[in-house]
């Protein structure tokens, strides 16, 4: 045998060109050093790298100033799984939350591609020292993963409450999303910003949400972080509402928020991290929207809780929040929940409001003090109760007025009274985890004219079923002094929480050690 190795040798070299000398060693070395190559990743863990638009249910963000500048879709995200537990975490790609807490729209897989970036594969990598940012994310994987096993998971039992029944899209996801949001979900409140402007806002009557939601959240020691580097999101406090006090013009609600951002990024390195995708702002004024226009990317990327949820202004319910619209007269809700059983009700449906916007002119036009049935006043007569005539009715109307929110949703659910939801481009509060069609019926303006005729369609036991819904699904909307589990409050604070939820950020601070 070694003799025939030689005399093979010998011949192929006498009798080749240099080249083919050259490559009889260079094979066998790629192969060699290949095979060491893989050997070595093993060890160390693969590259890979997430790449994903921001229309679709996870987002990447990098922060580099080109990346910047050039702006968030293009972004992608080098994630080194430094073992085998986080590159299984990786593979399993667990970007997008079930459909029922994610989001009403559509998810798409992720694209994960390996990517070997070392230009010396012999050379053992080096692992990351893990940053405050890097803890945090690990949390928030580990909760997306227990939330997408609840799928198929049991039922878990609550204390205090288990969701369950179709007024939910997925009951077991929620309750354990709602769990994880308990057990690790943080807050920072920024301090910048003086009274009456920032950190308070009206706790009464029409806008009474944008109050109530920043003092209990400045109040609460379970959600609140004081450390910003504990927080998985960042609060901008102020009140758009009380800002209507002092300013008249639209420009300069715009110029004093995007003040505050410039004064923030300037002070904090969180808004620049992650190009505002990790903050949020809470608005119910009719002008919160629009304020936001002034700071591109509050619009693009930030969280905005928005009573005037309207997708033709802008509102992406992928990441932005519907919140629903309180209306109090005071701090207490001491009366204003309840109403007889559906066979006491003897009205089809009711509506008291302003004649205004461009859907209640089309309902007084048809229906306004025509029929005894269906009950539309612009003013009711004196002595008349609003709420005693929402408790007489099976089913009131809740029209868009100037902006697509109206305060009669919620006074429709305290009053056991099935809302007719007539909007265009309204996305209803908390969408993501309600379906709103279990207890509510959705009525297009085409089909104003047709009202009468599709409410009395409607079975009579199937209208009971959606009435005992509508009384189980209420304390999601109670605003309680102070906040109790699954409340309005902790309902608006899950909603930005699954939001979070995805998005992923690398502040690119991560050091190398060996």
């Amino acid at each position: 045998m070694g003799v025939g190795l030689k005399t093979w040798f010998s011949t192929t070299f006498s009798s080749s060109s240099s080249s083919s000398k050259i490559l009889l060693f260079v094979v066998p070395l790629i192969l060699v050093t290949g095979f060491a190559s893989l050997l070595v990743l093993k060890g160390s863990g693969w590259v890979f790298i997430y790449s994903h638009p921001f229309s679709k249910p996870s987002l990447d963000i990098a922060t580099s100033q080109a990346k910047q500048r050039d702006g968030l879709a293009d972004l992608r995200l080098e994630v080194l799984a430094v073992d085998d537990h986080s590159r299984k975490e990786a593979l399993s790609n667990e970007t997008a939350i079930n459909n029922s807490v994610s989001s009403p729209i559509s998810a798409e897989p992720l694209q994960v591609q390996d990517s070997l970036i070392d230009d010396h594969p012999l050379k053992p990598r080096r692992r990351r020292f893990w940053t405050n940012l890097d803890r945090l994310e690990a949390g928030l994987q580990r909760a997306r993963v227990a939330i997408k096993e609840a799928i198929n998971g049991s039922r878990l039992q609550d204390p205090d409450y288990s969701p369950d029944g179709p007024i939910y899209r997925n009951a077991k996801v929620f309750h354990r999303s709602y769990l994880e949001m308990e057990k690790q979900f943080k807050i920072f409140v920024y301090n910048e910003g003086e009274l009456p402007l920032f950190h308070d806002g009206p706790c009464r009557m029409l806008y009474t949400i944008e109050g109530q939601f920043i003092n209990k959240m400045e109040m609460n020691k379970k959600f609140r972080a004081l450390n910003p580097e504990k927080a998985h999101v960042f609060f901008l406090p102020y009140s758009i509402t009380r800002m209507r006090h002092f300013v008249n013009d639209l420009k300069s609600f715009g110029r004093i928020v995007l003040d505050y951002v410039n004064v923030i990024a300037a002070k904090h390195p969180y808004w620049n991290r992650s190009l505002g995708a990790d903050h949020f702002m809470l608005a119910c004024h009719d002008w919160g929207p629009h304020t936001s226009f002034y700071v591109p990317e509050l619009v693009k990327f930030s969280i905005r809780a928005l009573c005037n949820a309207n997708t033709s202004e802008k509102f992406n319910p992928w990441k932005d929040v519907s919140v629903p619209e309180i209306n109090l007269k005071n701090n207490k809700l001491e009366g204003l929940i309840g109403g007889p059983s559906p066979s006491k009700r003897s009205i089809l449906a009711f509506f008291a409001g302003g004649n205004h916007g461009p859907v209640r002119p089309i309902l007084f036009e048809h229906w306004g003090k025509k029929d005894p049935d269906i009950q539309v006043h612009d003013y009711l007569p004196g002595g008349v109760s609003y709420y005693d005539l929402m408790r007489q009715s099976k089913y009131c109307l809740c029209p868009s007025g100037y902006e697509v929110a109206s305060p009669r949703v919620v006074e429709s659910l305290y009053n056991g009274c099935v809302p007719v939801l007539i909007s265009k481009s309204y996305v209803p509060p908390f969408s993501d985890v309600l379906n709103w069609k279990m207890f509510s019926v959705i009525v297009s303006l085409e089909d104003i004219p047709n009202l009468k005729k599709i409410l009395m369609s409607i079975p009579e036991r199937k209208y009971i079923r959606m009435q005992k819904r509508v009384v189980k699904v209420r304390r999601h909307f109670e605003l309680n002094s102070p906040p109790k589990r699954f409340d309005v409050f902790h309902m608006i604070l899950h909603s930005i929480w699954i939001r979070r939820l995805n998005v992923r950020i690398n502040d690119g601070l991560g050091k190398i050690s060996n």
